[in-house]
């Protein structure tokens, strides 16, 4: 399976795949197909007998799949495989989609989270203060919500709220207040009116991590990604047969908190649950103790994996 090298170059490739412990007849997930760089290495581990679902809401990413299945490079025989399937849809649903295919059990899951490097390089799609672009940043261009209607349509307090917990910005209710005055006189529709808007909080040392952060926080809340990660979490747990394995690649403390809640107390809240004797009943068990970082070559070639933890963990038996 082949698509497009440039649409988006996968991050701690041979780490994360290598976490699923591929074996014969497995049933594999990768909910985050992008540009099909994982998908590609996963599928080519398989044998006849197993097959890989692969998942994502962006229309670009399904045009991607559908251009290699047209150039007859989805598999290597050089025809579309049915031990490969695709699914235009937010991985929130996996376990209905996986219900839908009669798929009652999985041996493996890989997620590559955050945003991929073609939503950045895409101007028209908003994702990023480096281009004047509509404030847009939907993964999934059929929803409604845009980063324009939180900057213009959200009360303050709201607003607020979404720049400090998805933000992490310390000054979240003064960027909100800034935001609030400039609307009232200007609906913001771009990308640098956003910028332009705050500028005055944001000190020039580390104005661009600042920013960065206030896009971060937009993106989440349009695409409601912590609500959707929580639900996957969840239900890759419960597909997850014993000794199938969870690969999951983080950007941000955000998603890294869910992850490590849940491989060491069995839920995204990180409560701790035990039985009679005092153990502890998390259903997964951590197979790195310590988050697999990319190694400095990886991170000079591709600067978006600076950031990125991969954290592995197995279905207890």
């Amino acid at each position: 399976m082949t698509v497009a090298e440039e649409y988006h170059v996968p991050v701690l490739l041979k780490e994360s795949v290598d976490g699923l412990n591929i074996h014969s007849g497995g049933v594999y997930v990768d909910v985050t197909f992008g540009g099909g760089g994982h998908s590609r290495e996963i599928y080519s581990r398989l044998d006849a007998t197993s097959s890989l679902f692969a998942f994502d809401q962006d229309a670009d990413a399904e045009r991607q799949w559908q251009q290699a299945m047209e150039d007859g490079k989805v598999s290597p025989e050089g025809e579309a495989h049915p031990r490969f399937v695709f699914v235009r849809s937010n991985f929130r649903y996996l376990k209905n989609w996986m219900r839908y295919y009669g798929v009652s059990q999985i041996d493996g899951l890989l997620a590559d989270l955050g945003v991929s490097s073609h939503h950045f390089d895409e101007q028209e799609r908003g994702f990023s203060f480096r281009f004047d672009a509509p404030l847009d940043m939907r993964m999934n261009q059929r929803a409604t919500l845009t980063a324009q209607d939180v900057v213009n349509d959200y009360p303050e307090e709201r607003l607020a709220d979404v720049l400090h917990f998805y933000g992490e910005l310390k000054n979240a209710r003064r960027i909100a207040a800034v935001i609030a005055r400039k609307r009232e006189t200007q609906v913001l529709t771009t990308t640098q009116q956003l910028a332009d808007a705050v500028q005055e909080l944001f000190p020039k040392e580390r104005g661009k991590k600042e920013l960065t952060k206030l896009f971060q926080a937009l993106r989440i809340e349009v695409n409601h990604e912590m609500e959707a990660l929580k639900e996957l979490l969840t239900a890759a747990t419960e597909l997850l047969r014993p000794g199938g394995r969870l690969s999951v690649i983080t950007y941000h403390s955000l998603e890294d908190r869910l992850v490590k809640n849940l491989i060491k107390s069995g839920n995204v809240e990180g409560r701790v649950e035990q039985d009679f004797f005092g153990r502890v009943t998390a259903p997964l068990e951590a197979v790195n103790n310590k988050v697999i970082i990319p190694d400095e070559d990886e991170q000079t070639r591709n600067p978006r994996s600076r950031s990125a933890k991969l954290r592995i963990a197995e279905k207890k038996r």
